[in-house]
């Protein structure tokens, strides 16, 4: 909480930032035609600037989209200008150059935006009332398969930006303890399991996920050396009835159990527990709001849970620490480590069931 125990803004500050909110869906897109059009790029290759007729001249574009966007930039904090002269700032290179940025950016555009629109209805619902623009599906996870290409695109990428980051780094912590058998659950396209089979010849992964998923993740893994230590297990983990494969030594879990409510973690978390050989662990991997290193983070991380509630499902988020450890124990788990600060924002824990 360090982030958000104390109000240091001055009443001229808050009333800024209130204009900032009154306006931010207009700072988006904005930003996004600076970006998309190329004015941001053209202006950052011109050390000395350029005026808004040299803008003109060089992208074709009508003066008059040019004039309002230049300076809509200006108070945006993307440019500045000086005798008639704009130059880019710091913030427009993060725009133009950082790759979370942009992952955040177009996860928002393509697969939140319209949706939210929806958020308050959701609120009142528990229900992701904002899906609707795609279609009628419960959960987006439904939905991933049939979206539109550009929509999965964005969503693929926001969710591998921030685990791709984590997994090298992941994998001696968990192969420390040589599992030889690992169930990961919600494996997505497999990108994990890819990883687990390739650090150890003798593992051997089951994925198990939505049929939509799993079909994703054999298509690009059948002609691959390792494709036959790689298994395929069908389920929906929200149906309770469904039966988890068991005897393994490690069952993984990233970036998943933030797609559901607490219920549901306990729930999921108290059926893991009977997958696991004795001795085996569970490993959670997850981004915390409340562990994160800096306030950006901290900040993205307590935005994205509206999109689980307006998008996604109605009912989950980016948790915090205590929230979440609360429903680990509640399943019967003790959590017996815990790793921060792994790759962009994430948090290793690492639980096995209470002794009876």
């Amino acid at each position: 909480m360090q982030f958000f125990d104390k109000d240091q803004s001055s009443a001229l500050s808050a009333k800024e930032n209130a204009q900032w909110i009154a306006y931010a869906p207009v700072v988006f897109q904005a930003t996004r035609a600076l970006r998309n059009t190329g004015i941001l790029t053209l202006i950052e290759q011109h050390k000395t600037g350029l005026t808004m007729a040299q803008v003109v001249e060089e992208t074709k574009l009508p003066e008059y989209g040019v004039r309002v966007l230049l300076e809509a930039a200006l108070g945006i904090g993307l440019l500045i200008i000086q005798d008639n002269v704009y130059k880019t700032t710091k913030t427009a290179w993060f725009v133009l150059h950082d790759d979370m940025t942009r992952v955040n950016m177009d996860f928002v555009q393509d697969v939140c935006y319209k949706g939210l629109f929806y958020l308050e209805d959701s609120i009142h619902t528990g229900k992701p009332e904002g899906l609707k623009v795609f279609g009628e599906w419960n959960t987006v996870y439904e939905a991933l398969a049939q979206l539109p290409d550009q929509v999965r695109k964005s969503w693929f990428a926001f969710d591998h930006f921030y685990s791709d980051s984590v997994f090298h780094g992941i994998l001696p912590l968990i192969f420390k303890n040589k599992p030889k058998s690992i169930l990961d659950i919600g494996g997505n396209t497999g990108k994990w399991a890819k990883q687990c089979v390739g650090y150890d010849p003798d593992v051997v992964v089951t994925m198990m996920d939505l049929p939509g998923q799993l079909n994703t993740a054999k298509q690009q893994i059948a002609d691959m050396p390792f494709a036959d230590r790689i298994k395929f297990h069908e389920g929906n983990v929200l149906d309770e009835n469904v039966i988890f494969p068991s005897n393994y030594d490690a069952v993984w879990l990233s970036q998943f159990l933030d797609c559901f409510s607490d219920e549901e973690i306990t729930s999921i978390l108290m059926r893991c527990k009977k997958s696991l050989l004795p001795d085996g662990k569970i490993y959670i991997l997850e981004a915390f709001w409340d562990r994160q290193r800096y306030k950006a983070s901290a900040f993205s991380l307590q935005q994205t849970s509206l999109y689980f509630t307006a998008i996604a499902n109605g009912n989950s988020q980016m948790y915090h620490a205590d929230v979440f450890i609360k429903a680990v124990k509640a399943a019967g788990l003790e959590v017996i480590e815990e790793v921060d600060d792994l790759g962009v924002s994430h948090t290793l824990l690492v639980c096995r069931p209470i002794a009876n």
